[in-house]
């Protein structure tokens, strides 16, 4: 049976928690399994390119040692995607880069919604690596903690209003830029009446086309 192993390369098991749970629609009996498991030695959040550059040499340990058929990076800055990469031969995506992929596929402009700023430069390094940046309506940072993204309520309405903003802006899309935020990609979508994408999701789609191909 085919296996895929999602890494949240942040140490909060709350966020794992979160992404286990965006991706369940997709687990299927007799399916491929898909796994989540949490980086032990990274920051609670990656919120800054120290943090970002922190997380890639455990990541590839993790790839070295773990056994699967599809490695995910689940964390919307896609940190050491390159590097990890080089360390299995298994093929490994970044969610960030996946939920571009699904925007695009239903969109010609998509907008992103930020964990913080500085995201924004390690996002913009993603979509030129793709060759798509000239896509990209906006992005509007939501400027908060983790914690307060994994409250089902306390960041709803300002992830709509970020969402309305970036419709005005010309996005067909939007993408949902941490995985902290899952929990509330389908209040968003109904609330901007346009496609919302969240990151794991996205990438248990693209590695399930993988494994079942």
């Amino acid at each position: 049976m085919a296996h895929i192993l999602i890494v949240n390369p942040n140490s909060s098991q709350a966020c794992s928690d979160g992404i286990d749970a965006a991706v369940a629609p997709f687990r299927r009996p007799g399916g491929p399994v898909l796994d989540v498991a949490t980086l032990a030695e990274g920051p609670p959040g990656i919120y800054s390119w120290r943090d970002w550059h922190a997380v890639v040499e455990p990541l590839c340990r993790l790839a070295e040692a773990r056994a699967a058929d599809v490695f995910v990076v689940a964390c919307a800055s896609d940190p050491g995607i390159e590097a990890v990469r080089a360390a299995t031969p298994r093929p490994v995506l970044g969610v960030f880069r996946c939920a571009v992929a699904a925007a695009l596929a239903r969109a010609e402009r998509f907008g992103v919604i930020a964990l913080v700023e500085a995201s924004k430069a390690r996002h913009m390094l993603a979509l030129r690596a793709l060759g798509v940046e000239r896509r990209l309506a906006g992005e509007i940072a939501m400027n908060t903690r983790i914690e307060t993204l994994l409250d089902p309520v306390a960041a709803r309405a300002a992830l709509i209003e970020a969402g309305w903003a970036l419709v005005g802006q010309g996005a067909g899309a939007v993408v949902l830029g941490c995985t902290g935020m899952a929990g509330h990609r389908a209040a968003v979508e109904q609330a901007i009446g346009v496609p919302v994408i969240e990151p794991c999701q996205a990438a248990a789609a693209q590695a399930l086309g993988i494994v079942l191909a």
